[in-house]
């Protein structure tokens, strides 16, 4: 984005579905008292908040929907959801969905992959690293037998799978038309 001063070829969805992950499953975390779930997901708010940051920095419009989105989720978990219990259980429902549209939001151009034969709009390490990050969620998820943790990160390891496949599938070797970096 700095490079090219524009966001033409960045999606602004999975940059907004992960930081509201992030802060949902540090609040569910808060409410649980699991320092686990606040330590990591406040790190990863905090990146996320910041790739936002530069997003809307050469793309100003998007930034009332975001604040919106924020705001309203803020509200009514913070201020119309009262009961404790009824909270947590509702913020781990609505965390299990973002979750999983997080780890579905790269898929977004699964049909221009396929058409083009190109995987030149994923990225094979974010690939690795979600399949890793989902793998060990679901296992702690497991272990804390949570199934607010556990069930949504399933979907993760399955479309890292699918996006492994589509690397090997449409090697990137006829993606090259760009010099590479010499180091």
């Amino acid at each position: 984005m700095r490079m090219t001063r524009s966001v033409d070829s960045v999606q602004f969805l999975p940059f907004l579905t992960t930081d509201i992950n992030n802060l949902s499953w540090m609040s569910y975390g808060a409410l649980k008292g699991d320092g686990t779930l606040i330590f990591v997901n406040a790190t990863g708010a905090v990146l996320q908040t910041l790739y936002i940051l530069v997003y809307l920095h050469y793309c100003p419009r998007k930034t009332a929907a975001l604040l919106g989105v924020f705001l309203l989720g803020f509200g009514y978990f913070w201020l119309l959801v009262p009961n404790l219990e009824a909270r947590l259980q509702q913020l781990g429902l609505f965390c299990s969905v973002f979750t999983i549209s997080m780890y579905l939001s790269p898929l977004a151009d699964l049909a221009k992959i396929i058409q083009t034969r190109s995987t030149q709009r994923l990225s094979f390490p974010l690939t690795i690293a979600t399949l890793l990050t989902s793998a060990s969620w679901t296992l702690y998820g497991f272990r804390l037998g949570d199934p607010y943790i556990m069930v949504p990160n399933l979907p993760g390891i399955l479309t890292s799978f699918i996006r492994l496949w589509l690397f090997w599938k449409y090697s990137q070797e006829q993606d090259r038309n760009y010099p590479l970096l010499q180091t």
